[in-house]
């Protein structure tokens, strides 16, 4: 009797041709990275402050080729190291370091070197500043790991929303607020509490107004011993630079909410230097972070073009102060 499967068991058994291994290149040299982009890849994040956060992530995956004569790298282990390595268990530092370990193990000697990079939106339920409100804000997230020389180095990528009024806006609007009252009595030689505060609540008592801007700070934090740690500072580290600057993008907004906001903005008039300055000196203090970069960008409501600030930890071989990440 025929098995009615010889033949598909035939074929099974076939040896299928590995081109990329089984020639040499034709024009040879090392390269520095070869992988994947745009990897798609839900995971549960350990966050150090928030517990386990779902993230659906982009992923790029990268090994380099160190022999001249390598056609090509096992692309297709790289890939399902990462599914399955980051569906077993909440991705930390370790675990990301025990993943690249594996990568380039997964290589056959080809490579000595693993590049990770991982983009999402962090969302965080943020409460109102005065009203019993709160909404979602989502903050941009980068991990970026590198695998060299069997030691691991991770980056966090942040970029974090706030407001700045320009002090110098806001002085130009005291002065003619200022000439304006003026105006208004130039016939008295006095004024009562009840006229400043009736003229302060009209449409003259906004006469002038500083302009604000919706700004970002951008950073980039080595942190401190992370392929030892069980979780990522991603919130702790959002927080740092939102303390500093005291005025975070709100969600959820009423009147008194917004209110408070303006007060905030008042309080706290930043140039661009201020505010790199403001998140540069946090930073300093935070022993997580071993070495940073940052930038702060403020979106001009007066200019067309953005007012930015860039600085460092300033270490001998740490970061340097280009103009972007």
């Amino acid at each position: 009797m025929v098995n009615p499967n010889a033949e598909q068991d035939a074929q099974s058994v076939r040896t299928l041709p590995d081109v990329a291994r089984s020639s040499a290149a034709a024009v040879q040299s090392s390269l520095d990275w070869v992988g994947m982009a745009g990897i798609a890849l839900p995971i549960t994040l350990n966050d150090r402050d928030q517990g386990r956060v779902h993230c659906d992530t982009s992923v790029q995956t990268f090994v380099n080729i160190t022999d001249p004569a390598t056609k090509g790298i096992h692309m297709s282990r790289l890939y399902l190291l990462l599914q399955a390595r980051c569906a077993e268990q909440p991705l930390t530092p370790k675990l990301l370091s025990e993943l690249m370990l594996d990568q380039c193990e997964s290589q056959n000697g080809i490579s000595d070197a693993v590049r990770l990079h991982l983009s999402f939106d962090l969302l965080l339920n943020r409460p109102a500043l005065k009203s019993e409100n709160s909404g979602w804000k989502a903050y941009p997230v980068e991990i970026d790991a590198e695998l060299h020389g069997g030691e691991v180095e991770i980056d966090l990528k942040l970029s974090v929303p706030y407001s700045s009024t320009c002090p110098c806006s806001a002085s130009l609007s005291r002065q003619l607020l200022e000439e304006a009252l003026q105006q208004d009595f130039a016939d008295q030689t006095s004024l009562s509490k009840t006229q400043i505060s009736e003229w302060l609540l009209s449409e003259r008592g906004s006469v002038a107004t500083p302009h604000s801007q919706r700004s970002w700070a951008y950073l980039k934090l080595r942190l401190d011993s992370c392929s030892e740690t069980g979780s990522f500072p991603l919130v702790h580290l959002i927080n740092c630079v939102e303390n500093a600057l005291q005025t975070p993008v709100q969600t959820a907004v009423k009147r008194e909410d917004e209110q408070a906001f303006a007060a905030l903005n008042g309080q706290n008039l930043m140039f661009c230097e201020d505010a790199a300055r403001r998140i540069q000196a946090a930073l300093m203090d935070e022993t997580l972070v071993r070495d940073f970069w940052l930038k702060v960008s403020h979106e001009e409501s007066l200019h067309a073009h953005n007012a930015v600030a860039i600085t460092t930890r300033g270490l001998v071989g740490g970061f340097t102060p280009q103009l972007s990440w």
